[in-house]
C-alpha cells in the first residue's frame, strides 16, 4: 500500500450523537497482544478504563499489566459468543484484529484472499453480533472498528486486503444504522500505514501508531461516526468524489 502524507492530522466526522466517556468504561480489544491492539488496550487503561479485556487467539501472549487476557479467535463465532458471556459488563468494543496476506485477486492464492475476508469482514461481524446484546444491556456503549485508507483504494499486491476492508467499511456503516435503536455508537477509524509489525513488509512512509489510536479513542469520546487518522486517509476519502484516475495516477507514480 502507498501512504504519502501520513503526518498526524486526525479529522473526525461531525458527531453522530453522544460520545462514550472512557474514564470508567469497560473495554474489550481484539488482537490486543501486539501492535495497534496493545496500544489501544494501554491507552484505554491510561484514560481510566475500569477494565480492559485484551483478547487474542493465544491469551498467554498478552503481556500488558492491568489488562485482563481473554481468548478470542474472531473467526470463530462460538469463541465470540463465549467472550461476550465472559465480558458481559463491556461498554466499548474495539474491533482491531485484522490480517493482510499480500494477495491479488486475479492471480493470488484464493485461500489467502478468503482468510483476509474471514478475519477482516466476518470476524468483525462475529464480534459485533456477539456483543450487541451486552452493549444494549449496559446502556448502548460503543463499537470502534479499525479500518484502513485501503477501504477506498486498490494497490497491486494487497487487493485481497483492499476488498476485505471495503467490505468491513460497508459492514460498519450498516451496523451503525442497525444499532442506533439501542443507542450504540459505531465509529470507523481509517488510517494509512503505521509503524507496527503488521506493516513490516511495507517500505514506504509510516505514521505514528500511538497517534492513530489516540485519534480513534478521541473520536469515540466525541461521538464521531468516522475518524480519518492522517492526511493520507483524508486525501483518499476526498478523492472518492473526484475522477478516480487522479488518485490512481498518484499511486502509480509511487509504484514506478
Amino acid at each position: 500500500m502507498t501512504t504519502p502524507n501520513t503526518a498526524p492530522g486526525p479529522h473526525p466526522s461531525p458527531s453522530a450523537g453522544p460520545g462514550l466517556r472512557l474514564d470508567g468504561a469497560v473495554a474489550l480489544v481484539t488482537g490486543a497482544n501486539r501492535g495497534l491492539g496493545r496500544l489501544f488496550a494501554r491507552q484505554l487503561l491510561e484514560r481510566g478504563a475500569s477494565r480492559v479485556y485484551a483478547t487474542a487467539r493465544r491469551p498467554e501472549a498478552v503481556d500488558l499489566p492491568g489488562a485482563v487476557p481473554l481468548k478470542l479467535d474472531v473467526t470463530d463465532p462460538g469463541q465470540a459468543e463465549a467472550a461476550a458471556e465472559a465480558a458481559g459488563d463491556v461498554t466499548l468494543v474495539v474491533n482491531n484484529a485484522g490480517v493482510s496476506h499480500w494477495t491479488d485477486l486475479v492471480t493470488g492464492d484464493l485461500e489467502a484472499v478468503r482468510a483476509e475476508m474471514e478475519t477482516n469482514f466476518w470476524g468483525t461481524l462475529n464480534v459485533v453480533r456477539a456483543f450487541a446484546p451486552a452493549l444494549a444491556a449496559n446502556g448502548g456503549g460503543a463499537v470502534l472498528n479499525v479500518l484502513s485508507a485501503q477501504s477506498w483504494f486498490a494497490y497491486p499486491g494487497t487487493n485481497g486486503y483492499h476488498a476485505s476492508k471495503a467490505a468491513q467499511w460497508a459492514l460498519t456503516n450498516a451496523v451503525r444504522m442497525e444499532l442506533a435503536q439501542q443507542h450504540t455508537l459505531v465509529t470507523a477509524l481509517h488510517l494509512g500505514a503505521v509503524d507496527t509489525d503488521f506493516s513490516a513488509a511495507y517500505t514506504g512512509p509510516k505514521g505514528d501508531p500511538a497517534q492513530a489510536v489516540r485519534a480513534g479513542l478521541d473520536g469515540v469520546a466525541a461521538g464521531a461516526a468516522e475518524v480519518l487518522a492522517d492526511d493520507w486517509s483524508t486525501h483518499v476519502k476526498k478523492s472518492l468524489s473526484e475522477d478516480p484516475t487522479r488518485l490512481y495516477d498518484e499511486i502509480r507514480t509511487g509504484i514506478v
